[in-house]
């Protein structure tokens, strides 16, 4: 009982530390939501160019993600995680010159590099809170990360949308009315609201990458890949895992529903005529949603629900609720994009033990591997866009009005969602094992 009790308490602060980096990287992944519309407005973008703010963040895992497990390779948990945070720091400031020449690629050159930063925070966060403790209740301790960063999430959509969307609508009619000098001052002025909260930001950021040099973070491994069972050869590739490949492919198509349901539904809101001082607080119902199911995982896994029952449930919920959007109307169908925050919830804490079971010295490489999924939110987001922007011109060639045929193309777009929670069930039910057993 003493050595129980003594693992949880080393096990303790460093828990509480990685949380604090799950808040941080949370708050800033999720001010997406209120800066696809304010982006959209101020660079006058299409619905599939506003999305490449989600792009432009996510695809950083992608350029990120092996480089980043070499350099923590390298100079270990505490100063990679010290030096994301400078990284993201660096990306908020490129917001300054950004909103000064309110030039779209220079945003998103600044999004880029804050997700650089948040590849090497994630690369080292999510593989050490899975091995801090034993493998069977790594969901609980990730769902707990999951907690602090949707809360952070909900706080930053909350925060940035009031700072960001405050007057769009009455900046939205004006623009349609002005010549072309009035526009672009009004523009300016808009775009000159991102510099404060931005500089902000940077600060604090700098100040934790150097704090978190000084944090009690323990050292940790992953176990040994067993010894094999008389007749198996021993795995020597990282390409004998099967259920590795399947993993990161189940955490591409979860990471880009995730990112639909929480970075479109403020957009998705003012396509249906509500207003954006009311769409502001959409994102944070899908985050809240997500904080109750987490709150759920911490309490019944692995005591009542298996990480891999969990995972199912949350796919099935997924299938439903995706049914739900797109056959409902108005602030209903709104209800069940929040809705999704419930399926989605469970589905990367149970992914990750799945995925790093039994990989032994492959953790690591797996783990990068892991944070390139991530690259889902870059890739099906705009494709959701796309989808809308379509499915729009279709509809008013069909003789709809804009506003109806934006309506419904966004609602539409919601079937892309059908096939992604289709791939985690089939994970959540057999992908997992294979490899593992005969």
């Amino acid at each position: 009982m003493n050595t129980v009790s003594t693992q949880k308490n080393n096990s303790l602060i460093p828990i509480i530390i990685i949380a604090g980096l799950f808040f941080i990287f949370g708050f800033v992944t999720w001010i997406n939501g209120a800066l696809i519309p304010f982006m959209k407005t101020i660079n006058e973008l299409t619905a599939t160019q506003s999305y490449f703010v989600a792009s432009a963040s996510y695809i950083s895992f992608v350029a990120m993600a092996l480089p980043a497990s070499y350099i923590i390779n390298k100079i270990g948990y505490r100063k990679g995680m010290s030096l994301g945070l400078i990284v993201m720091a660096l990306g908020a400031l490129v917001f300054i010159p950004a909103a000064e020449a309110r030039t779209y690629w220079v945003f998103l050159s600044g999004i880029f590099i804050q997700g650089m930063g948040m590849t090497l925070l994630q690369t080292a966060s999510n593989p050490y809170i899975t091995i801090l403790g034993p493998m069977e209740s790594a969901a609980k301790r990730i769902a707990i990360m999951g907690i602090a960063n949707k809360v952070a999430g909900a706080l930053g959509s909350v925060i940035f949308g009031a700072i960001l969307l405050s007057g769009i609508d009455q900046i939205k009619e004006k623009l349609s009315t002005v010549d072309a000098a009035a526009k672009a001052e009004l523009l300016d002025n808009m775009a000159d609201s991102v510099v404060t909260p931005y500089i902000i930001m940077a600060v604090v950021l700098f100040v934790l990458g150097i704090l978190i040099r000084k944090a009690p973070l323990p050292h940790v491994e992953a176990e040994p890949i067993s010894e094999t069972k008389e007749g198996e050869t021993a795995k020597t590739s990282i390409f004998q895992f099967p259920h590795l490949w399947l993993g990161v492919l189940t955490l591409f198509v979860y990471v880009g529903a995730e990112v639909v349901a929480g970075d479109t539904i403020i957009a998705y809101g003012i396509s249906l005529g509500i207003p954006a001082e009311e769409a502001k607080f959409f994102t944070m119902f899908t985050l809240l949603a997500m904080v109750a199911t987490y709150a759920l995982g911490v309490f019944l896994i692995p005591k009542y629900m298996s990480q891999a029952f969990a995972l199912k449930a949350s796919a099935v919920l997924g299938i439903v609720f995706t049914f739900c959007i797109v056959f409902t109307s108005g602030f209903t169908s709104i209800l069940f994009v929040a809705a999704l925050g419930i399926a989605n919830a469970l589905v990367w804490p149970a992914v990750w033990p799945l995925t790093l079971k039994g990989l032994g010295k492959f953790t690591k490489t797996a783990s990068a591997l892991l944070i390139m999924a991530i690259s889902g939110g870059a890739i099906i987001p705009p494709l959701y866009g796309k989808f809308v922007d379509s499915t729009k011109l279709s509809l008013i060639s069909e003789g709809l009005s804009e506003a109806a045929a934006m309506a419904q193309a966004s609602t539409s777009g919601y079937w892309i969602l059908l096939p992604c929670y289709a791939i985690i069930l089939y994970y959540a039910i057999a992908g997992h094992k294979l490899g593992l057993r005969k």
